[in-house]
């Protein structure tokens, strides 16, 4: 396995960094996270600009990169300067969906989103489904040239401002089967479509989104009918690996700061780096953060490979690393730094509520720590 970078992934992620750090410091980060849309269409459009999204697809799909180690590298990037606008929901998620599963013309909502032009969020998490991806209880009827959709998905990402709204629901079988869930691109505004849109403890934003009686035409299904779960495995997979590397981007700051934090703090007429005890507590975390570099290096390249079992056994492995050390580095960092850790003007508190958050999307670490042992013993 090679740990080494191409040249050109070394290159788009000092871009990357060198914008973020002149472009999107904290305070401007603030101030996207209290506007009226939660993001930044300017930055959104200089992230189309830079490479950022079309990093994230292949060429065939009209990118220029789509690996895994290309989804790391970004989002680690990411991760540091600490970015709120929807890479996530509509680059990885709904993108991923598309370019999966989706026909000539819905693959075209793909040249949008590289452009910068689009907003798209997927809608599959339910508020009893524990993070399942079987589990769909919204359903879709088959009525003539249509389909209607009645139903509810829960923390649905960017969904106040997605333009188009990829949803799971069941088209056949029971609540729990594999077999019989669909997907169906729904735009925003489609009569019968309400949400209750929030803003999440970490400044992203999210919308509790309600579908009654939505009536969407049979060429909005998105793949085959009753054959949506491969796809939603495919999406899911590639985002938990851009959440595992966007926690370790977030990581690595935290870890610099508190740092450089212990070599300028001074007790008792010393650095408070040069105490035994607060020296054990950051080694502890520097290794913790190693741990989960190699966790998502093998993420990241076990996911183009064939072995399904391999793959999500590894993807698994890096989400519950990363939640497990993600919480474990916020928590010293806030410590070790004391008092000041919590202050709003301080970036600390603000990377140290992201690591937590992100242990919380897309299953956290008890759901994939027993997932990585369900996988291992053939049960799922």
């Amino acid at each position: 396995m090679n740990f080494n970078q191409s040249d050109d992934r070394r290159m788009l992620a000092d871009s990357l960094d060198r914008y973020l750090a002149e472009q999107y410091s904290i305070e401007t980060r603030h101030a996207i996270t209290k506007s009226a849309t939660g993001y930044s269409p300017e930055q959104w459009a200089k992230f189309a600009e830079l490479g950022l999204i079309g990093a994230l697809f292949t060429e065939a799909q009209g990118g220029f990169g789509g690996t895994g180690f290309d989804i790391a590298t970004v989002f680690e990037s990411l991760g540091r300067g600490l970015v709120v606008e929807p890479v996530l929901a509509t680059a990885v998620l709904a993108g991923s969906a598309l370019a999966h599963a989706g026909n000539d013309a819905q693959k075209a909502l793909i040249e949008e989103i590289i452009a910068g032009g689009l907003i798209a969020t997927l809608a599959h998490e339910e508020a009893d489904a524990h993070y399942a991806l079987n589990r769909v209880s919204t359903r879709a009827t088959r009525d003539g040239d249509h389909y209607v959709i009645d139903g509810a998905k829960a923390v649905v990402p960017f969904a106040d401002q997605a333009q188009q709204i990829i949803v799971s629901a069941r088209t056949s079988g029971n609540v729990d089967d594999e077999a019989g869930i669909s997907l169906f691109i729904v735009p925003a505004g489609t009569a019968g479509l309400s949400l209750r849109a929030y803003g999440n403890v970490d400044g992203t934003r999210a919308a509790e989104v309600a579908f009654s009686h939505v009536r969407v035409p049979a060429s909005a299904l998105l793949g085959a009918e009753g054959q949506g779960h491969a796809t939603l495995e495919h999406a899911v997979g590639r985002g938990l690996l851009a959440l595992a590397a966007e926690s370790l981007g977030a990581m690595e700051v935290c870890k610099k700061a508190t740092i450089e934090y212990l070599q300028t703090r001074k007790q008792f007429g010393k650095v408070i780096g040069s105490f035994q005890a607060l020296q054990h507590r950051m080694a502890t975390v520097l290794l913790e953060v190693e741990q989960a570099r190699s966790a998502v290096i093998n993420a990241a390249s076990a996911l183009d490979g064939d072995d399904r079992i391999a793959r999500e056994r590894a993807l698994s492995a890096a989400k519950y690393t990363a939640g497990k050390t993600g919480t474990l580095v916020a928590e010293e960092s806030i410590q070790l730094h004391g008092g000041i850790g919590v202050t709003w003007e301080l970036p600390m508190p603000h990377y140290a509520k992201r690591l937590v958050m992100i242990d919380h999307v897309l299953g956290d670490e008890d759901h994939h720590l027993q997932r990585f042992a369900s996988l291992g013993h053939g049960e799922i």
